[in-house]
């Protein structure tokens, strides 16, 4: 489907996904307009600018959008997101794109539609998500006269820093040699808390060029079907056990056994899937080995492991993955491809470097994936597809479509007109003011048929993941159309009952309770010898805008914080803890009483499940707010405006490589990815980070977690300066987490 964007106009076909009244999902094509904060729906291309849309809403500052990631309906694969309200959630509007690249275009147009209409602070202005809700009303056609909104250039939130990483950090990786046009690299040694190496074998990572967009190439490997014999020599067939979420699933993998050394009886492998885009582009896919009740070891299958670095108490957790960066304009793509894989040899003389070498053959399918796209000219072939291989044999789509259009009865086409009438019938009526969720053309909730030429057609070449079976399964699953980040991350949680490549936190947690001092219960140790502590972060280990940002784009070095780190807490619960600096006994409020001129800025990381963990940490100045003019801005700034500067640079230094790829190293504007809640008191403003608001957050942590007390975590935060008048950007603080462990978090009692 085509897309175009020019001249802050963003316009192109889109899916409406929506729940029908049993909860089985169908979708819409719709033609959308965004343009000057208000996003227009119309059932065909519009002829002319004046023409009158069936929908219309209003996109401001109190919009959030949430990326779904991969969704299969109705056989039919699509990359969903959700726009929703900050002060109606139940309001909300889920659309679906044929493409990541066309979802990330328009998120990205949704969030700076959003960001545009952050108010001035100074104007004191109430926060968004306080307001009632009146900015979002639905008309026909209209016309809105925007005097509250500044220049973009000064809430430039959306603005891409060219620098690939903004932590001063040694690489990983050490090159071993170079073969078939492939750069080798293997992981240098790290030391665990007990200064023991982690793993022997350290994993090992193939570099190619490859001249393909980085979509093309990301869609080329996500794909288990029967294209994949192209260029994968090892793969033999695949398949979809279990569908967790949008960017994660349960894959099976069985490998040819005919590249692999005489006599080595055939591999298996069992892995998590996850996947998401970067802004600039780069896809990353992450696997990880798991166990599933679904998927036992097979008889004539020996199960390989992809291996990590992190050793547990109850075995090794195994990982591999994928890197896609686009280079030359997108014309061309850098892959990266990482594995450390246990064989499971049984034979005792087989030593490592002879399993070694079976890996970097492994790895050789990069030369082979590049050689694909050289032979198709870097384009993506149309008879690829990411549906998953099954059993059974299917006629292909166009002889599907013939039989279809042979074999409708009369009935069935006076259905499919009527149905188009009503449709038409209640679009007229759209004149009159609604709720975002009035997009959803009401007629369609009674229609449970799907359009055969929306569901038939493969227009981009993606089709479902899923096998008869797994299609049948999901699609009797009913959908709420509201349910809480709390309750879908438990549902999560329960559809991975057996794995093991990834902890439950409930199975670990300890149900004691002791008495909770906010701001105590997490001890400090400048050492970093005590597990379960935190200290500060090195500021010079973050970079940050300097005084000549604007002109040359180039960061520096921080040199000091705004503020010391005098505290943090660990806690889980059953329900989220907010707003802990304004609860009495508090350390907060403890400075409060005295009456002294300390402020107190404190980051409440929010991570829901079935219990949900908090990590507070406290942050506190003796300057008056009023000499920093950027701080006084975001703490007496509205909820749009604090969400377009806070920033967080994350930093995983030591750890597994899966971790460290999966959080990254490069700033982030917190806001526009996840919601915040923000709490102001006398003498504190506190920030509550919901990591449930994002699914891919939630993928993110819920690695991070799986092997938390083998990470070390540093963070820095700080406000995004944007102007002239603003630069150099300081950082507000940092902190430094040893070895973090879940069963040590303190139970707060109802």
């Amino acid at each position: 489907m085509g897309v175009s964007q020019n001249d802050g106009r963003m316009e192109g076909w889109l899916y409406l996904i929506r729940f029908n009244r049993i909860g089985l999902q169908y979708s819409r094509k719709r033609y959308f307009v965004l343009e000057d904060h208000c996003l227009k729906s119309f059932k065909s291309i519009p002829v002319s600018k004046n023409e009158d849309p069936i929908r219309s809403a209003i996109v401001d500052s109190c919009i959030r959008v949430t990326d779904n990631g991969r969704e299969s309906i109705h056989r039919k694969v699509f990359f969903i997101f959700t726009l929703y309200n900050t002060s109606n959630h139940s309001d909300q509007l889920k659309l679906g794109a044929s493409s990541p690249e066309e979802a990330a275009r328009w998120i990205r147009s949704f969030q700076e539609a959003a960001s545009k209409e952050c108010p001035n602070p100074d104007n004191n202005v109430v926060a968004c998500s306080k307001r009632k809700w009146q900015s979002f009303r639905l008309s026909g056609p209209m016309t809105t006269d925007r005097t509250n909104s500044i220049d973009w250039t000064l809430c430039s939130s959306m603005h891409t820093d060219p620098m690939t990483s903004d932590v001063v950090a040694p690489s990983p990786w050490t090159i071993f040699g170079c073969q078939n046009g492939l750069r080798l690299f293997k992981e240098a040694k790290d030391r665990d808390f007990h200064g023991k190496h982690w793993d022997d074998h350290p994993a090992i990572m193939a570099v190619g060029v490859v001249d393909g967009t980085s979509e093309a190439i990301f869609r080329t490997l996500m794909s288990l079907g029967p294209s994949r014999s192209e260029w994968d020599f090892c793969f033999y067939w695949g398949s979809v056990v279990e569908h967790l979420d949008g960017h994660t699933d349960i894959v099976h993998k069985q490998l040819y056994s005919d590249w692999l050394p005489w006599g080595m009886k055939q591999r298996d492998l069992l892995l998590r899937r996850y996947w998401r885009r970067e802004d600039d582009g780069t896809y990353v896919i992450l696997y990880h080995s798991v166990f599933h009740k679904k998927c036992r070891p097979q008889k004539g299958y020996v199960r390989a492991c992809l291996k990590s670095n992190v050793c547990f108490k109850s075995g090794d957790n195994k990982c591999g993955g994928y890197v896609i960066s686009p280079i030359n304009q997108g014309k061309q793509s850098v892959v990266k491809h990482m594995i450390a894989i246990d064989w499971k040899f049984w034979k005792s003389y087989l030593g490592n470097a002879y399993a070694r070498s079976i890996t970097i053959r492994m790895l050789g399918r990069v030369a082979a994936l590049r050689e694909l796209f050289r032979a198709k000219l870097g384009k993506f072939p149309s008879d690829f597809s990411s549906g998953e291989l099954t059993r059974d044999i299917r006629l292909p789509q166009s002889e599907k479509e013939d039989i279809k259009v042979e074999f409708q009865t009369p009935a069935e086409t006076r259905k499919s007109e009527e149905e188009d009438l009503l449709e038409e019938e209640v679009e007229n009526l759209s004149s009159k003011p609604s709720s975002l969720m009035g997009l959803n053309d009401v007629a369609d909730e009674f229609f449970d048929v799907p359009e055969p030429s929306e569901y038939d057609q493969s227009e981009n070449g993606w089709s479902s993941d899923l096998s008869p079976e797994m299609y049948s399964q999901v699609q009797d699953v009913r959908h709420p159309k509201l349910s809480s980040a709390a309750g879908f991350v438990k549902k999560l949680h329960d559809l991975a009952v057996q794995k093991r490549g990834y902890m439950d936190l409930q199975e670990v947690a300890k149900e004691d309770s002791i008495s909770c001092c906010y701001g105590s219960t997490l001890p400090k140790d400048p050492s970093c010898t005590l597990a379960c502590s935190w200290t500060t972060a090195d500021p010079s280990t973050f970079l940050i805008r300097g005084d000549n940002y604007l002109e040359d784009h180039q960061k520096v070095k921080a040199k000091r914080t705004l503020m010391r780190m005098v505290a943090a807490d660990w806690l889980r619960s059953d329900k989220r803890e907010d707003d802990l600096g304004g609860r009495p006994g508090s350390i907060v409020q403890k400075y409060a009483a005295q009456g002294g001129p300390e402020f107190f800025f404190i980051v409440n990381i929010q991570v829901p499940g079935s219990n949900t963990y908090s990590l507070a940490l406290y942050y506190m100045m003796n300057t008056p707010i009023e000499d920093i003019p950027l701080l006084e801005s975001f703490i007496k700034g509205d909820d749009a405006y604090r969400n377009s500067r806070f920033k967080l640079i994350p930093y995983i230094s030591k750890g597994a490589w899966i971790v460290k790829q999966s959080v990254g190293k490069k700033a982030c504007l917190v806001g526009q990815a996840l919601e915040i809640n923000y709490f102001h008191g006398k003498n504190y403003l506190e920030l509550g980070i919901d990591i449930g608001s994002s699914t891919v957050a939630r993928g993110v942590v819920s690695l991070v977690l799986g092997y938390l007390n083998n990470l070390v975590i540093e963070m820095a935060f700080l406000i995004q300066a944007n102007t002239q008048e603003e630069l150099p950007e300081f950082l507000l603080g940092t902190c430094r987490l040893n070895h973090l462990d879940v069963s040590k978090s303190i139970l707060i009692k109802p």
